[in-house]
């Protein structure tokens, strides 16, 4: 099979600048579009150069429409907006759509919904080996333990992100609900200030730290009567998620329409 064709999209962004340095260090793909806002100052610049690489001809486009005409997929770790005016033309397009981006409300996720009757789409909220296989052992933990084990989830990152609590942190939160088999949106407690009450039996609690140049750090503890346990995470690049995001698109190539996680990806969906 040749070389599996991507768009990076967001291509003059953290992240985007790492999808295109993990395209070119990987084999079984090539750049062959770095899509940025309308407006932005970078438009024209190459994609090579940006990710600190060497010239390669990829100059930052607003036009996806363009750009992927001869692409087989794209990565998009942007901001909601953007992936929602990506998610059709992806569709339309027949594109592999790896999706990454974190914020994403109820109706935007119906909408990345409504095209995998048609669309392949890959949505995870870290695609990180490691946080996924945290995901399964969180499930598992949280099953295992009853409501005398109040749950608690920290996560640290750089100064510069702009969504909180992270989609990783939610996504640990959602397994957390699912092993103890009640629905996360009824039982999420975001936000403490002031006198609050006592602790609700049941809540999923959740705690941001921002600051720095952290590149994201996720802790689940279970804290019950006279012992605690906390399951954590730490990643030092995020070159760690653009080699994930790299391995979902891979691996999602050819597959039949449809919603993929990367627990899909990674084997872990039955767990």
């Amino acid at each position: 099979m040749s070389d599996m064709r991507l768009i990076v999209a967001g291509a003059g962004g953290r992240m985007g600048r790492a999808l295109t340095r993990a395209i070119a260090e990987s084999k079984g793909a090539v750049l062959a579009g770095a899509l940025e806002a309308p407006g932005s100052e970078l438009l024209g610049k190459d994609a090579g150069v940006l990710a600190g690489l060497p010239a390669n001809g990829i100059t930052l486009s607003a036009d996806l429409w363009a750009m992927s005409k001869d692409a087989d997929g794209i990565l998009d770790f942007t901001v909601p907006a953007a992936t929602i005016a990506n998610v059709a033309i992806a569709a339309q397009r027949g594109l592999v759509h790896v999706v990454g981006t974190t914020g994403l409300s109820g109706s935007d996720n119906a909408v990345i919904k409504s095209v995998t009757n048609r669309a392949v789409v890959v949505q995870s909220g870290n695609m990180s080996l490691g946080v996924n296989l945290l995901a399964a052992v969180v499930k598992r933990v949280a099953k295992a333990l009853d409501e005398s084990f109040d749950i608690e989830i920290v996560e640290t990152h750089h100064r510069m992100k702009i969504d909180a609590p992270s989609g990783t942190a939610l996504m640990l939160g959602q397994a957390a609900a699912s092993g103890r088999g009640i629905a996360l949106d009824e039982h999420a407690a975001r936000g403490r200030d002031g006198i609050t009450g006592a602790r609700r039996p049941g809540d999923i609690g959740f705690a941001s730290l921002r600051g720095g140049t952290a590149a994201g750090d996720h802790s689940v503890s279970f804290l019950g009567p006279f012992e605690r346990l906390t399951l954590s995470h730490h990643a030092e690049d995020r070159m760690l998620f653009a080699h994930g995001a790299l391995k979902a698109a891979l691996w999602a190539h050819g597959k039949p329409p449809g919603l993929y996680s990367m627990a899909d990806v990674l084997g872990l969906s039955d767990i």
